[in-house]
């Protein structure tokens, strides 16, 4: 399910029409509404689902409770500590390029990501980056060595930001440099196209 609002200007957004849509919805109806389809897998994501922290955690405290398995997908920039240890976090970071500024303004270490989101990490979480050039490639792969992520995560991810980014020539790039990562692909897009959305 997508929550509505974000509040990073990511070069790449392909879910603009999130910022600012969106219906209340009580939680018994949002509950209601994933039972009637039948799977026991929730991904919460958005947007940033973390900006509206209050009815998130109480969402994904409703939906463990009644054992789902619950997946969260943030950029990891707002605090996480609240998040139910059940919860499989998917937390992607964001790149330089990805924000369109350099790795060594400060405004965009203080913007980017909450770090001590980093010591919240588990064995069943997630650590997804966008590469859309090779420098975000290799600034992604100095940050993973630098905080230990393969260590702290169960999966780190690298995808291709669609159009600028071959998966050829990253999977090129993780290989030469033997990097503990693994491809992701959105495979919405590889399946129906690059400008679907609702899938």
């Amino acid at each position: 399910m997508r929550l509505a609002r974000c509040n990073l200007r990511c070069t790449y957004c392909d879910t603009e029409y999130s910022f600012g849509s969106g219906e209340p919805w009580s939680l018994d109806a949002i509950i209601e509404r994933v039972e009637g389809y039948g799977v026991r897998h929730v991904c919460i994501t958005g947007g940033e689902p973390m900006l509206q922290p209050d009815d998130a955690l109480a969402l994904m405290e409703r939906f463990t409770a009644l054992g789902y398995t619950i997946l969260l997908e943030t950029h990891g920039a707002l605090p996480l500590d609240g998040v139910p240890e059940a919860v499989v976090k998917v937390m992607d970071v964001k790149t330089p390029d990805g924000l369109g500024m350099d790795a060594e303004d400060p405004r965009f270490v203080q913007k980017h990501l909450h770090y001590p989101n980093l010591g919240l990490l588990t064995p069943n979480d997630e650590v997804k980056f966008v590469v859309t050039s090779r420098a975000d490639y290799e600034w992604s792969r100095d940050f993973i060595v630098e905080h230990g992520l393969a260590d702290r995560c169960g999966h780190v991810l690298l995808s291709p930001s669609w159009g600028q980014v071959t998966p050829a020539d990253l999977v090129s790039w993780i290989l030469e440099d033997r990097l503990d990562a693994r491809l992701n692909l959105q495979a919405h897009k590889v399946i129906w196209g690059e400008n679907v959305s609702g899938v």
